[in-house]
């Protein structure tokens, strides 16, 4: 049927056809786009408005630009000042704003800012704060007698870059950066901590993700050759620990693993270990990777089965039949058909292993923590800038997985059963 002769034809009430065509496809994706709203709404309010906040609290700091607008004023209009030897203008400057923090209440405000990337720097805020306003000049000299402190050269880095509401200070933070007189530089080795706790979560997590594959591959092959009705009842054991509470499979791996647990105590019974040298799977990071595994192990065998389920017997009986091993029918036939499982499993296990919390919190002791139970440590009790660009770097690097991924096996064969 020719265009010309759809635009002949018309429909019972007299409308041409390709007309109630368009009309007919129009109400059909708004009909579509009205039943994904609410989902497109629930997944902006609870997941894309929060990171967004997050980034920009990453960034974004007010704390010392809004308290001391007399000093933000001055380093704008001398970016190239000797840090090393402020002038006499500056200091009159901060002793202007130290004042009117003591009038306003807002020295804490400021004083915190500041100790975010110069450590001790709120005791020296609200000392100069209470002295300030009684001050004469020259205020160099005074601010100096005062406390030697205001005239270290990170402290002046410290607040000329705080002085701007965008700062990049909290990711130099993360990076294990410190300021020093010469500005930001390399951390001691034992003061660096974020980058040996990133290089040690993605270790964990890999460790975790090989041991969920090699333990989730001949389960989910059992699973894929046994008849239906005896699949699904182990499929029924594979599902089980979903509708467990995953506070109760933590804690049930504490009594499992500790020294006096039950583990211990049938080693000892059965004469393996002697009492004095139970084994200390508990508090460390055996237990968060044993404890982690267990939860995650599903993740991966879900993915594999779904691969493994589909693919024809009749091709490994082809490659025996052709005169092949069973390991090369395995490695040249079979295997290569799970790939996009594995990948998936893999992928899957692994990003959920970076952003656990819970798990390394009860069974990991301090030996077995990760960065994110750093991550709630600052955004509970410490640091919510410094937790935000820890949390947006492991975000990047989450995204960077995600497109080694794509180049690598096709996001398009993603399989997750």
């Amino acid at each position: 049927m020719t265009e010309a002769t759809t635009e002949l034809l018309t429909t019972n009430d007299g409308r041409p056809l390709k007309a109630a065509l368009a009309t007919a496809q129009a109400r059909a994706k708004r009909r579509a786009f009205l039943l994904v709203l609410p989902l497109l709404v629930f997944v902006l309010l609870t997941f894309l408005v929060p990171i967004g906040y997050m980034l920009k609290r990453s960034v974004e700091h007010d704390g010392f630009s809004r308290s001391s607008p007399t000093l933000t004023e001055w380093f704008q209009a001398n970016p190239s000042f000797d840090h090393l030897n402020p002038p006499e203008e500056a200091y009159a400057a901060l002793v202007k704003d130290l004042a009117e923090m003591q009038a306003t209440k807002n020295t804490g405000m400021a004083g915190t800012r500041i100790n975010y990337t110069v450590p001790g720097s709120i005791s020296l805020f609200k000392k100069g704060a209470r002295e300030a306003a009684d001050m004469q000049p020259p205020y160099k000299e005074a601010m100096l007698t005062l406390d030697p402190a205001w005239g270290a050269p990170e402290l002046w880095y410290a607040m000329e870059s705080a002085s701007s509401e965008l700062t990049t200070d909290f990711y130099k933070v993360a990076a294990d950066r410190k300021l020093t007189e010469t500005g930001w530089e390399r951390g001691d080795d034992k003061q660096r901590i974020y980058l040996y706790l990133f290089f040690k979560t993605f270790l964990v997590s890999g460790i975790i993700t090989v041991i969920c594959l090699l333990l989730a591959f001949p389960v989910a092959h059992l699973l894929a050759v046994l008849p239906l009705s005896k699949a699904s009842l182990l499929m029924i054991l594979v599902l089980l620990p979903f509708w467990t509470s995953l506070l109760v499979r933590t804690t049930a791996w504490i009594a499992l693993l500790q020294e006096q647990g039950i583990v211990n105590d049938a080693l000892v019974g059965l004469g393996i270990l002697s009492d004095e040298n139970r084994l200390s799977m508990m508090y460390n990071m055996t237990g968060t990777i044993v404890a982690m595994t267990h939860v995650l192990l599903p993740f991966m065998i879900l993915p594999l089965y779904s691969v493994m389920k589909v693919i024809p017997p009749s091709y490994a009986r082809a490659a025996r039949s052709l005169g092949a091993t069973s390991w090369t029918t395995f490695r040249r036939v079979y295997l290569p058909q799970t790939l996009p499982g594995i990948a998936a499993g893999s992928l899957l296990v692994f990003i959920l292993a970076v952003g656990y919390y819970i798990t390394p919190a009860l069974v990991g002791g301090a030996e077995g923590q990760l960065i994110s139970n750093l991550i709630s440590f600052h955004m509970s009790k410490s640091n919510w800038s410094l937790a935000a660009a820890l949390a947006a770097m492991l975000l990047i690097a989450i995204l960077a997985l995600y497109w080694i991924y794509d180049r690598l096996i096709g996001i398009d064969r993603l399989k997750l059963g």
